[in-house]
């Protein structure tokens, strides 16, 4: 075979492949999904479909239970940085299927958190969640951001429950979720505003599914509005969050577990983009001009930068996240700052190389219907995640760095600030 023959190679690095037997199982289960992902990525990126069919068939091998003790019927992949090389492969095939698929990875490693330290309520309903989950009953997602204008709260019952009202907008997994973790305000006559995590199930009284969002990328994950109208919620099943201007940094530690393999998402869109540039070069009937030898070199050396430091971020807080004995604040802090720098660091990595590799292919990539101009809307979505968007965590990283005072929870600055700005 000669060198233009061969098919492109992966540079050696960091998230090669995962550390732990479940892990590597889970890998195994996944690969045999990808030709049908990669087959269905444009279509559906092109029509704004959500790719349900491919859930339905992780349903049924397990992988939608990964996350989820063996204990309690799941695959028991309880490592971030093998979550963070699944979601990487995914998402080397499509990333909308990949940041879907995060949701419900994060949340069965949230939910066992729960399951092992909660109260026996929260136990309770954790293990009914994970069980549900690892059956491939249930698909659970995340419901953070408020639609402008409308604050999500919940007010008491008069029978020792709640009622939500609110709207909430870039809700992931949206069309196929059976629950939903909201984080909801409860305010306090003469006291702090309380943050709390309702978790309700879709066909909850007064819950509604809105379709009609129109992402420039991401297109394929399902991300819609969901709203709630004097939704009833029982007492057990509200999660506490702490309060409004609580200024706790132990928050940290359950923001950076639930939010940090997504650093594999951008690492397996700048992948991809690299194999279509360096397949292109290869399969050209003439020698690649300087330029575009230059082109990949840096993009190499780029992709492994990126992928070095998302691993070294991952594996910080899997050494961490099961240290319950340190400070609870000072551990939020030395999960959260490695968490950042290479959110900061991937974020800007990814899209270099998305960019150079259409450079290096030229203008027949410059079209809608191009895999690179997908790659190029998708790998932007990432600055936009929380925690942090950008400029979050700029001002983030900046305060740790010259020691000022902030509340660091993303939740609770949210709350706080004026409707209209939220």
């Amino acid at each position: 075979m000669t060198a233009r023959d061969a098919p492109p190679s992966t540079v050696p690095g960091n998230l090669d492949t995962a550390i732990t037997t479940p892990g590597r199982e889970l890998l195994t289960v996944v690969a045999r999904h990808l030709p049908a992902v990669r087959s269905a990525a444009a279509r559906n990126d092109r029509d704004g479909t959500f790719p349900a069919q491919t859930f339905r068939d992780f349903a049924d091998d397990g992988v939608l239970g990964a996350t989820v003790p063996v204990a309690l019927g799941g695959m028991g992949v309880s490592r971030l940085h093998d979550v963070a090389v699944t979601l990487m492969r995914i998402a080397e095939a499509d990333a909308s299927t990949a940041l879907a698929l995060h949701a419900q990875f994060s949340r069965g490693i949230t939910l066992t958190y729960e399951w092992r330290n909660g109260p026996p309520a929260t136990r309770e309903l954790a293990e009914r969640l994970l069980r549900a989950m690892a059956r491939g009953d249930a698909v659970v997602c995340g419901a953070v951001k408020d639609h402008p204008g409308a604050v999500t709260q919940l007010r008491p019952d008069g029978s020792g429950g709640w009622l939500m009202s609110g709207r909430k907008m870039l809700v992931t997994m949206a069309p196929i979720a059976t629950h939903f973790v909201v984080s909801a305000q409860a305010p306090v006559a003469g006291g702090s505003t309380l943050l709390l995590a309702p978790i309700v199930s879709r066909n909850t009284p007064g819950l509604s599914v809105i379709d009609g969002w129109e992402g420039l990328g991401m297109r394929a994950s399902g991300t819609l509005d969901v709203a709630f109208d004097d939704c009833p919620v029982p007492a057990g099943d509200v999660l506490a969050r702490g309060s409004v201007g609580e200024h706790s940094d132990a928050a940290l530690a359950g923001h950076t577990v639930s939010s940090i393999t997504m650093l594999g998402i951008y690492a397996g869109i700048a992948q991809a983009a690299r194999d279509l540039a360096a397949d292109a070069a290869t399969r050209s009937s003439t020698s690649p001009s300087a330029a575009k030898r230059t082109l990949m070199a840096e993009i190499d050396a780029r992709l492994y930068a990126l992928r070095a430091t998302a691993s070294a971020a991952v594996t910080n807080a899997d050494e961490l996240s099961p240290n319950q004995d340190m400070d609870a604040e000072e551990r939020g802090r030395r999960m959260m700052t490695p968490f950042q720098c290479a959110k900061l660091m991937v974020n800007q990595l990814a899209a270099e190389v998305v960019d150079d590799c259409l450079t290096m292919v030229g203008g027949s990539s410059y079209v809608a219907n191009h895999p690179l101009a997908r790659l190029y809307r998708d790998v932007r979505a990432g600055r936009f995640m929380q925690p942090y968007t950008y400029v979050d965590g700029v001002d983030y990283l900046s305060a740790q760095a010259l020691h000022l005072d902030r509340d660091n929870n993303y939740v609770s600055v949210r709350a706080a600030l004026p409707v209209d700005a939220r």
